[in-house]
């Protein structure tokens, strides 16, 4: 088993009247996630940035966490992570 750690800023916009998930950038360090995350949420509804790890082998989610939220992200976005 091969665990690899994935940062990702993960932004959500508004379409049709709802908030939905955006674009999705992967950084190299936790700090940098959580400076990009915020910066970008000063322009979009939000965003948030997670710390993913995973058996690259398998593909198989070992555990997600959710390191910073900034403005506006789906209430069922932290629930999407769970048993991770």
């Amino acid at each position: 088993m091969a665990i690899k750690t994935t940062l990702v800023v993960q932004s959500f916009i508004i379409k049709r009247k709802r908030l939905v998930v955006g674009d999705r950038e992967m950084t190299p360090t936790e700090s940098g996630a959580l400076k990009k995350a915020e910066a970008i949420a000063k322009r979009i509804p939000g965003t948030a940035a997670i710390r993913v790890m995973a058996d690259y082998e398998t593909g198989e989610l070992e555990r997600a966490t959710i390191l910073g939220q900034f403005g506006d992200v789906r209430d069922d976005f932290a629930e999407s992570f769970a048993g991770g």
